[in-house]
């Protein structure tokens, strides 16, 4: 006979949150386009690169610095929207069984508001014992798990080969890389994610 039923391993899944749980990406169009409305801006439908600042900083030499500033900004991350059905899928997976669910995330290095406001945004939309899965980490590499569900394609750090099999999570600046098997994305949040868990268990 096989282990006791719930006996198992937890599968343990890290969750990004910028750009797979928060809007990054809308956010900030929406404040750049605020705050320096005469200054030329990049469409959702045309950015390419997970660096912002790379493709603003090539529409004109200013704007690199410019929409580093969005960022950079007091109310910046906390005001950031909820990813359509991303607050309830990880609900639900963190009700699953046998399932630990953390969101592991990046805080940019100006911190006297980013790590704050990660937090809190947590806080706001999962509740205050979710607080305990949160990861801050700059190099998500050596954090231990299963599955990593992140928008950017090229994750690299100390550990060369980490535990985690990263799903790439569609996103505006990453919709048209061709992945090589045997990568997988996420479309959505309304993309069965449910079987990228079940095929890891």
């Amino acid at each position: 006979a096989g282990p006791a039923a719930g006996s198992r391993r937890a599968l343990r899944v890290l969750v990004d949150m910028d750009g797979v749980l928060a809007d990054f990406e809308g956010g900030f169009l929406k404040k750049f386009r605020a705050r320096y409305p005469d200054k030329p801006y990049i469409a959702l439908e045309d950015r390419r690169g997970f660096w912002v600042s790379e493709q603003y900083g090539r529409l004109g030499p200013e704007l690199s610095e410019k929409a580093i500033s969005i960022w950079e900004s007091k109310n910046f991350f906390i005001e950031l929207d909820p990813l359509p059905g991303a607050v309830e899928a990880v609900k639900q997976m963190t009700n699953l069984a046998d399932t630990d669910v953390f969101i592991c995330t990046s805080p940019i290095k100006k911190y006297r508001y980013c790590p704050y406001e990660k937090y809190a945004w947590v806080e706001k939309h999962f509740g205050p014992e979710f607080l305990e899965q949160i990861v801050l980490t700059r190099d998500k590499t050596v954090v231990s798990a299963d599955l990593l569900i992140d928008d950017r394609p090229d994750i690299t750090g100390a550990e060369l080969n980490p535990s985690w099999e990263h799903v790439l999570f569609t996103a505006c600046h990453n919709k048209h890389l061709q992945l090589k098997p045997p990568s997988r994305r996420l479309q959505s949040w309304t993309d069965d994610w449910k079987a990228i868990l079940d095929s890891k268990r």
